[in-house]
This record gives C-alpha cells, sequence and structure tokens, in this order.
C-alpha cells in the first residue's frame, strides 16, 4: 500500500519506476495537470511528475484545501460532526498562478479538472485557458477519482508517444466515455441534506437498511439500483459493470484493454475485499484502490464502496 492506494499486479518490481522514468524523460516540455479529485496526492504526483491542484472547501466558513490543510481523516471527522461542509470552485487566479508557473519550464499544459457535469470548475478553466495562445490544454473528458486519476496517466503515456498537447485533449475527448463507475452507499443521510432525496425517501429508506447504488456514466451522478445488504450491492455492481464491459468495452476477453478500479470512502478493508473479487471474477492482474474524492464524499458520507473501469488507449 502506497499513498492511500493498493496495487495488485502482476508487473515485475522496479517496472513502475521504469516506466516513470522513461515518462519523464520522453515527455519533454509538456506537463500533465489535474485536480485532487482525481485522487492523486501532491506527494504521488511529485513521484509520477505530474502538478495537481489541491480543490477548496468551506467548512463553517473557513477555507481548507485537499491534502494541504484537509487530510481524508480530517474531513470525514467533520463531517461525523455535523459541521456544514461544502465545496467550492479553486480561485481563478490560483489556477493562472499553477499554470504561470509551470510554463516557465514547460512549453505546454493538458489540464484534466474533474467532469464538467458535476462542477463549474472545468469551465471556468476553459475560460482562462483562451489567454494562453493555446498552450494550456483543458480537457473536458467526463471523469472523476479513478477514471480521472487513469486520464492522467494516459495523458502521460499519449506525451511519451510523441503527441503534441492540443492532440492529447482532442484524444481524451473523443474517448470520455469509455468509463464507467458504480457506487454503493452505507447512508442516504448526506443525499437528503444535499436534497437530493426527499426526507420520507430517507427515512424509508433507513428505515428497510437499503443501500443506493449510483452511476456515473460520463458526466452525472444517477441513480442505479438499490440493494438490501452490502453483499447484494457488490454483486449487483458487479454485475453491472460486467455488462458495460461486454456491451460497450470489447467483451470479457478483452480485459487485457481495460483498467480495473476500486474506490471507498473510509472502507479500505472492503475495499481490498472487493478487488480480490474483481481480480477472481475478471482474471485481471492489477487493480488501483483509492478513496473517493472528498468532492463526491460531501455527497454520500462515509462507508460507500466503488468499482469502475476504463477502456485503454488505444
Amino acid at each position: 500500500m502506497q499513498n492511500g492506494m493498493i496495487f495488485i499486479s502482476m508487473a515485475e518490481p522496479g517496472d513502475t519506476l521504469k516506466n516513470t522514468r522513461q515518462m519523464e524523460n520522453n515527455m519533454g516540455k509538456i506537463v500533465v495537470m489535474t485536480d485532487s479529485n482525481s485522487g492523486i496526492t501532491q506527494s504521488e504526483a511529485e513521484q509520477i511528475g505530474v502538478r495537481v491542484l489541491p480543490m477548496p472547501f468551506l467548512i463553517n466558513e473557513e477555507t481548507y484545501f485537499e491534502d494541504i490543510d484537509l487530510t481524508q481523516d480530517e474531513f470525514f471527522e467533520r463531517l461525523k460532526q455535523d459541521v456544514t461542509i461544502s465545496t467550492s470552485q479553486p480561485a481563478p487566479e490560483d489556477v493562472k498562478n499553477m499554470w504561470d508557473e509551470i510554463l516557465q519550464d514547460a512549453d505546454s499544459i493538458v489540464y484534466i479538472p474533474m467532469s464538467s457535469g458535476l462542477s463549474g470548475s472545468c469551465q471556468t478553466a476553459l475560460m482562462l485557458a483562451q489567454d494562453y495562445e493555446g498552450k494550456v490544454q483543458v480537457v473536458d473528458n467526463q471523469r472523476i477519482s479513478v477514471t480521472q486519476r487513469q486520464s492522467v496517466l494516459d495523458a502521460m503515456e499519449l506525451a511519451e508517444r510523441g503527441m503534441e498537447a492540443e492532440e492529447i485533449k482532442a484524444y481524451l475527448e473523443k474517448v470520455k466515455f469509455d468509463s464507467s463507475i458504480y457506487i454503493m452507499l452505507d447512508t442516504l443521510k448526506y443525499l437528503k441534506k444535499g436534497g437530493r432525496i426527499t426526507p420520507a425517501a430517507a427515512a424509508l429508506g433507513s428505515a428497510l437498511r437499503l443501500k443506493p447504488v449510483l452511476t456515473i456514466q460520463g458526466e452525472k451522478l444517477d441513480a442505479f439500483t438499490v440493494a438490501r445488504t452490502k453483499k447484494q450491492g457488490v454483486s449487483k455492481m458487479l454485475s453491472a459493470i460486467e455488462e458495460d464491459i461486454i456491451k460497450r468495452f470489447g467483451g470479457l476477453e478483452n480485459m487485457e484493454r481495460i483498467h480495473m478500479e476500486v474506490a471507498h470512502t473510509q472502507s479500505e478493508e472492503e475495499a481490498y475485499e472487493l478487488a480480490e473479487k474483481i481480480k477472481t471474477r475478471f482474471g485481471v492482474g492489477e487493480i488501483v484502490i483509492n478513496p473517493l474524492s472528498l468532492s463526491v464524499s460531501c455527497h454520500i458520507g462515509a462507508g460507500a464502496l466503488a468499482v469502475a473501469c476504463s477502456k485503454a488507449i488505444d
């Protein structure tokens, strides 16, 4: 385990370090940048050679920045105290300051923010980038959390292959719907608090101990199904992701071309167990496990579990 992630991999030890060094050598003057909704921590960003813009949060009207002065544990501790927590867009000057700093040593930036369907920060970045004469390419590829993280890694690989920043943006937006996420919630409390379900529906669901399963298919977080138990919820998520693989991603015989991922909120042990189930069911050799971004966690609370997949780049 490293930086909150677990890898189940068949790769040789040292392959990751070798590949990272190769990317650093070949990427040259293109820098890949994302925000903390990708789940990439500041320390991991430094290791793999990308930049991460921390997302701001308002807690009792005081501003905090994810992974700077607000850790995952601190966030959920405050959430349990029922304090008022809301997400916010990064300040335009913070975005531009990071771009300006990067462009002192780079020719161009590929910036991959969270999905425009989940936040206005992507549209703001697109507007700000107009002042940079093509040097900043903002990618709106409708991703969040582990699938957004994979887009960052894909961008690095495309840069390594020799693509220009504008070409990387075009490619990632072309394949933006080649991913899928299902999230099982442990509580309805935060959906009710955010006005996403009525108090009556929340009360009924809590009385029946229902576990709602949400889905992110591109730009929006939507209801998918409900389960009576966590075991049933996991089964439904795995069946749903299998159907997506069969219908949208080339079938189960194409698993070597599909990235499988697990995400969670304060449920690392259960996430690891889910990863083992995925490994057995789909025969994959590597699974990334990451905490869900705090921007999503605001609306779902602790105890959530998610399974995701994304198609590998050509």
